[in-house]
């Protein structure tokens, strides 16, 4: 009985020791991997926020005075060339289309009327029976009645031509950006009815401090960061040759390849960078570094532990990492995973070599 009993403790001992140690190793946390902070080489450039632009864009201004009786359009609609976008009341100019048409009449008539006693003058004039200047005084009023009809023909076109801008149309194929009226509002001349733009082709234009210009315009490669996240090279690059007098920058416009910004819109943010030559830049692999709100930081392993280091970074280099600008220095050792370093218990994992 009593080796029984000692052969039940000595089980249950076991069983105990060996949740014990379950509960040992569970608690201990994880095992990170590390890498050291280091300085490398990475082009030396500029990298800037950019906006996407279209090429072709336009806001059609209404040419004449009256209320907007009819918008045809809403933002984001597709239009062709010479489509109507909005109608403009067409009263006033189809009244100044009438009193046109009755000058071209009148002058029709008296032109009719001075061609036909100009022919009898001269006429008369052969047989003898009137002077010279009689028939000079002919031929002149038979002139001005020439001209009064041109002249009225050209007022005829001059109206025609108004009472054609009572209907705002789009001026090529594009999308509907935005419109700025609605229907019973008063266009005035050089009032903004609506905002069309044409999809291809975009550029991005970022605006470069001005005592960098020199940088941007040596820079031997420039690429934009589409909202795709894609790195795209433009097809052509132009800097403004004037700095703007309050922000003091220069615009850079970028075009852009047609397949890069399918599904882009204006307006979207994008990375523009501008690389000339290499430098050495502390850097970390861009999965180390953790961004929490307005905190940027990296887990750094001092001690068997991770502490949560703040750090301020730069440029994106790609596969060179992300650039440390304050926070780090050479040689520290970091958390590869952010995520696992931050749970409790985490330890980093014995550097290449360790023993």
């Amino acid at each position: 009985m009593t080796t029984v009993r000692s052969r039940a403790a000595a089980a249950a001992l076991a069983v105990a020791l060996g949740s014990a140690a379950s509960l040992a190793v569970a608690q201990q946390g994880p095992v990170v991997a590390t890498v050291a902070a280091q300085s490398s080489a990475v082009g030396a450039g500029l990298e800037l926020d950019g906006t996407l632009q279209a090429v072709r864009q336009s806001t059609v201004a209404a040419q004449v005075s009256g209320n907007v009786v009819q918008l045809s359009v809403r933002a984001g609609d597709a239009v062709r060339a010479g489509q109507v976008l909005a109608r403009i009341d067409e009263r006033e100019a189809q009244a100044g289309l009438a009193r046109s048409d009755a000058a071209v009449a009148q002058s029709q008539a008296e032109l009719a009327n001075a061609r036909a006693s100009y022919e009898r003058s001269k006429l008369l004039r052969a047989q003898g029976f009137i002077s010279q200047a009689a028939l000079d005084v002919s031929e002149a009023q038979f002139k001005a009645a020439q001209a009064g009809q041109q002249q009225a023909q050209a007022g005829r076109s001059q109206a025609a031509l108004a009472r054609s801008f009572t209907n705002v149309v789009a001026p090529y194929d594009g999308l509907v950006l935005a419109t700025h009226v609605e229907a019973g509002d008063l266009a005035a001349p050089g009032r903004a009815i609506v905002t069309v733009y044409a999809p291809q082709p975009m550029r991005a234009v970022a605006y470069v401090p001005a005592s960098q210009q020199a940088l941007a315009r040596q820079a031997q490669r420039v690429q934009v960061r589409m909202p795709s996240g894609d790195w795209v090279a433009p097809s052509a690059s132009v800097g403004l040759p004037g700095a703007d007098p309050v922000s003091q920058t220069v615009e850079f416009r970028l075009d852009l390849p047609a397949t890069a910004v399918a599904g882009a819109v204006p307006g979207q943010s994008v990375r523009v960078r501008f690389a000339g030559g290499s430098s050495e830049r502390l850097t970390v692999p861009a999965g180390a570094v953790l961004r929490r709100g307005e905190l940027t930081g990296v887990y750094v392993a001092r001690d068997q532990a991770f502490v949560l280091q703040a750090v301020r970074v730069g440029a994106d280099h790609g596969e060179a990492g992300i650039e440390v600008l304050a926070g780090l220095k050479p040689g520290d050792r970091i958390a590869v995973d952010p995520v696992r370093a931050g749970l409790a218990g985490a330890k980093p994992a014995p550097a290449e070599g360790a023993r």
